[in-house]
């Protein structure tokens, strides 16, 4: 099989290029060279797309003795990516990069050119198993496994694609590095957000979308207890950085529960009233099988890393609505809910859908 091996410069993308290599296939690597200025997309470990990424993938091709190409993306990632990332927050919502740039340039705009230049299918790093039945899989590393924001794949993207790491923890992953002479064995991972190097997310949006002052508001109360310079500076569930005027009245610590971008306005409340008993989300996509013609008992997933709860999830029209059977807290508008099914070879991913409410 003639395979296009996606090398970020990592150890997980140059073990998986290399079990290809092993399994006999024709590998060829390609580094995706996603920043406008590759200087600025990482400080220390953070980040990723430079031109020191560039260089490890190329030393890792090397190694294994495969050809290997640089393709800029960079204009794509920035209009799919990174610009969708601001809008999602100055509407409101909590997006997930990583989930949309699997979505629309990793598994889309990768995966299409490699179709088109005669290419079976992609190999990635990530950490998540295609089994033999091509149902996608939680990784055998819970601590490792992406899974969540693979959900958004098509079947046919499924088809076309190879996670040979799924069954590997990634300290085994960092030993075959080793014993295989690739450099990025000890590595360290890229950490947040891979194109705000310096992890300041409010001083990002603050510079694309300006100073918009409005009011934070008590929910219990209605009262005013505090400003703030820009909504899109708070996340559904955060607690520090709140600046208010004004304590509650029974002294506890209160939260983000809603962000209303109409307002302008931030609402803070107690712990409890995070607490999320059904969710509506649009935008189904089915991976481990046909539509559900009912609602479905299973487990989801609300938030990478997230708790996973029972819950029954119907599908309507174009929209998904999960009964959760146990309250979680921290859900956010934007964010990914994922549909699980148990299974003795390890969960299998039903589907997923945007969270809107």
């Amino acid at each position: 099989m003639r395979v296009l091996a996606a090398m970020s410069g990592g150890v997980d993308s140059a073990v998986a290029a290399a079990r290809a290599v092993e399994a006999g296939h024709d590998v060829t690597g390609v580094h995706l060279a996603l920043a406008r200025n590759p200087q600025t997309y990482r400080t220390g470990a953070r980040g990723c797309c430079t031109l020191e990424d560039s260089r490890d993938a190329r030393r890792a091709a090397d190694v294994l003795g495969i050809p290997f190409y640089v393709w800029d993306m960079a204009d794509r990632f920035h209009d799919d990516v990174v610009d969708d990332f601001v809008a999602e927050y100055a509407a409101g919502r909590t997006p997930n990069p990583c989930l949309r740039c699997n979505e629309k340039i990793k598994f889309t705009a990768v995966l299409d050119r490699a179709v088109a230049l005669g290419f079976d299918a992609v190999v990635t790093g990530h950490h998540a198993r295609l089994g033999p039945d091509g149902l996608l899989r939680r990784s055998v590393d819970p601590a490792k496994d992406q899974s969540y924001v693979l959900a958004v794949l098509t079947r046919a993207q499924l088809d076309r694609s190879i996670f040979p790491l799924g069954d590997s923890t990634k300290a085994e992953v960092r030993a075959e590095a080793a014993r295989r002479g690739l450099a990025v064995a000890d590595k360290p991972d890229s950490h947040d957000i891979c194109f705000i190097a310096d992890g300041d997310t409010r001083g990002f949006l603050a510079e694309r979308l300006g100073e918009a002052p409005g009011e934070v508001v008590d929910a219990l109360t209605g009262a005013v207890v505090g400003n703030h310079s820009g909504a899109y500076q708070y996340t559904v569930g955060q607690r520090r950085g709140l600046h208010l005027d004004r304590p509650a009245a029974d002294g506890r610590p209160r939260y983000v529960l809603s962000i209303t971008p109409k307002t302008n306005t931030v609402t803070v409340g107690p712990a409890e009233a995070l607490e999320v008993s059904s969710v509506r989300a649009t935008r189904p996509v089915w991976t481990g099988g046909p539509r559900p013609d009912g609602p479905i008992e299973c487990e989801v997933q609300l938030r990478a890393h997230g708790d996973v709860v029972p819950a029954a999830v119907a599908v309507d029209a174009d929209a998904l609505h999960a009964a959760l059977r146990r309250p979680l807290r921290g859900v956010a508008a934007g964010q990914a809910i994922v549909a699980y099914r148990p299974d003795p070879a390890g969960d299998v991913v039903l589907g997923s859908a945007t969270i809107t409410a």
